[in-house]
């Protein structure tokens, strides 16, 4: 190997050091010793040692493992992608092994994929997403429709009264056009084989209701 080759630090060690410098920062930012780190982690029932902790600090750790850098990035208050691609703090970094430098900040976008790679495959997160999106757009709706009908019933005008009913009736259809995509994406999601996340109570009516355990064929549809 030539010496300018062992100027350039290997993939998995400057990721160890992206991780060690963005520790060491945020636990230096928070006032922190690597002891009251230390008992951070122990709070959040992962410990890591404080002499583990000054290892990984400076350099001296052979191995970083991934359950450590949750536990650490939730002791320090912040996400583990940001101790992983530290934007702002680190300008250039690799995303795997013989790759050249990168911006942090794209590397940190592909890692979360909000920046998409089209060879890539995003499993179900996209569902998710625009399941989490049409919750957010039917529970507006409904505070928007309920507030148009406390205007309608109290107007002390007939155009007051009208312009708040046409608005409910407006606020009314776009809940139901969202709770109607939400149960077809959510049955989707069941025979893709997963889970659907929690919905909140105001829409407890999107999925159908269980069928009854002694129910017929045709009860059942």
């Amino acid at each position: 190997m030539d010496a300018d080759e062992d100027d350039f630090p290997e993939w998995a060690d400057r990721i160890k050091a992206n991780v060690a410098g963005e520790v060491r920062r945020r636990r230096k930012e928070m006032g922190w010793s690597a002891q009251d780190l230390a008992d951070r982690c122990e709070q959040l029932g992962h410990p890591i040692p404080r002499n583990v902790i000054a290892n990984m600090e400076s350099g001296r750790r052979a191995n970083l493992p991934l359950v450590d850098v949750m536990v650490l990035a939730a002791a320090l208050e912040t996400y583990p992608v940001c101790l992983i691609f530290p934007v702002g703090y680190v300008e250039e970094t690799q995303e795997l092994p013989f790759q050249d430098l990168i911006p942090t900040w794209d590397a940190l976008r592909r890692f979360t994929g909000e920046q998409e790679v089209p060879m890539y495959d995003a499993g179900l997160v996209p569902d998710f997403e625009r399941h989490a999106s049409l919750v957010q757009t039917a529970l507006a709706a409904l505070d928007e429709e309920e507030r148009a009908r406390f205007v309608a019933k109290t107007a002390t005008s007939r155009a007051r009264q009208e312009e708040a009913e046409r608005k409910r009736t407006e606020y009314a259809d776009q809940a139901i056009s969202a709770k109607y995509s939400l149960r077809h994406l959510r049955r989707e999601l069941r025979e893709e084989g997963a889970t659907p996340p929690d919905l909140p109570p105001a829409l407890g009516d999107v999925d159908p209701p269980e069928p009854e355990p002694n129910a017929t064929q045709e009860e059942r549809l």
